[in-house]
């Protein structure tokens, strides 16, 4: 039996703000972009890992509500799950994450479990990591 992960969402406030930083400065590619009662969810992923994608909705995209409302205090408050990148270049993926104008939390560091990383807000305000690993 195998098993491996499919997707996983990340709840954004704005899809088309959040585009910008997930497409354009993290070069994840646009699979699917769905509008469906007044929402809308935007699937991506990367071409190293074709099976793996992330999906970008609104708080109260297909949920009720009072989830919806749940969900965006969550989000205001940063509260939400972070989302962790692996890349095999760190400093370059860095720059052209902070030239895209995205709030950075943490420069680039070796950290004392291993890997290299770095950390980002995204436009709602979800902590993104960014990471490296350590030279063999």
């Amino acid at each position: 039996m195998t098993i491996s992960l499919q997707y996983t969402n990340i709840t954004v406030n704005d899809v088309d703000e959040s585009l910008a930083f997930y497409r354009d400065a993290l070069g994840l590619e646009v699979r699917n972009d769905v509008a469906n009662g007044g929402f809308r969810w935007v699937t991506l992923g990367s071409a190293d890992q074709p099976g793996l994608e992330i999906v970008i909705s609104e708080p109260h995209a297909g949920r009720s509500q009072a989830d919806g409302d749940a969900l965006q205090e969550l989000l205001v408050k940063g509260s939400l799950p972070m989302l962790v990148f692996r890349t095999d270049n760190l400093d370059a993926t860095f720059e052209r994450v902070r030239a895209s104008g995205a709030e950075v939390l943490q420069e680039p560091i070796d950290q004392p479990w291993g890997p290299r990383d770095s950390a980002f807000r995204d436009p709602s305000g979800n902590t993104v990591r960014i990471s490296q690993a350590p030279a063999s």
